[in-house]
């Protein structure tokens, strides 16, 4: 089984060494990402649960980790999430029931995670 934690903390580490050869690049890229995922009309949450979904379609695992842990910060719950999955297996299809049951486990992972805090 995956470790979520893990992946989206080798994520973050991998970023921070980009961003001392691409700096330019990546503090664009985090303007950008600041900006499309603020509150706004839509809120921090549903941005973020567009976004998981969208890295289920994908089948990004280190996308999967990041939003996870995103959503579960945003206080995205448990049943929030699992609707999501069935949007994004409507879009999706088949392939996308497989990477469904990892962003399951990877909100798991940082759910269980928080409450051994």
């Amino acid at each position: 089984m995956k470790n979520y934690t893990v992946i989206a903390d080798r994520y973050r580490a991998g970023y921070g060494d980009l961003a001392q050869v691409l700096p330019s690049t990546t503090s664009a890229f985090g303007r950008l990402v600041m900006d499309a995922t603020g509150d706004g009309d839509l809120s921090i949450k549903v941005k973020e649960l567009i976004a998981f979904a969208i890295a289920i379609n994908l089948r990004c695992d280190d996308c999967l980790a990041h939003h996870a842990h995103a959503v579960f910060r945003a206080g995205a719950s448990r049943r929030e999430v699992a609707e999501m999955i069935g949007v994004a297996i409507l879009m999706g299809g088949g392939p996308s029931t497989v990477y469904g049951v990892e962003a399951l486990r990877a909100y798991d992972a940082f759910a269980e995670d928080a409450l051994a805090r």
